[in-house]
């Protein structure tokens, strides 16, 4: 189970990282703390992977959280670009550009442009999700895969001992 998760964390950062690079759509700050859990579920996949068993069985357990967190983070920018409440993050919002002579302007702008929050990024044409969306619902699945991998564990181990 160790290696799904980490392959499933791998994937969706190679995703991000594709939509980023590749097709050169910039991220706005809620998609990059949206890339967070992710990174944490490689880390308990690989932790599994190098310490079976005693170690690693237990740890297997935080992705529980980390995929929740994931589900409410999508949940979250979801509503942010449906109109349901602004942003939680500054990064999101206009930048605010102060100063009076030109040089001083120039100098209080942001240094990469920002892409707003609540512009959903769509990347299979005629299909309403945005990428949060399908992030999340992508969350939502591998949660659901852990679950059913734990019930059929569970089944076995009570198969064998009753």
């Amino acid at each position: 189970m160790g290696i799904f998760l980490a392959l499933a964390g791998v994937l969706a950062l190679g995703i991000a990282w594709w939509v980023e690079h590749v097709l050169h759509i910039m991220p706005c700050e809620l998609c990059l703390v949206e890339r967070w859990p992710w990174r944490v579920l490689i880390v308990i996949g690989v932790v599994d992977v190098l310490l079976p068993g005693m170690a690693g069985g237990p740890v297997l357990w935080l992705c529980v959280p980390t995929l929740l967190a994931s589900v409410g983070l999508a949940f979250c920018h979801a509503g942010v670009e449906w109109g349901w409440w602004p942003s939680p993050l500054p990064g999101c919002l206009t930048p605010h550009i102060t100063g009076t002579t030109m040089a001083e302007r120039l100098a209080s702008m942001p240094l990469l442009p920002s892409k707003p929050c609540d512009a959903p990024t769509y990347l299979v044409p005629g299909l309403p999700l945005s990428m949060s969306v399908m992030g999340g619902l992508y969350a939502a699945a591998i949660l659901g895969a852990f679950g059913l991998w734990r019930y059929r564990v569970s089944r076995a181990v009570r198969r064998i001992f009753y």
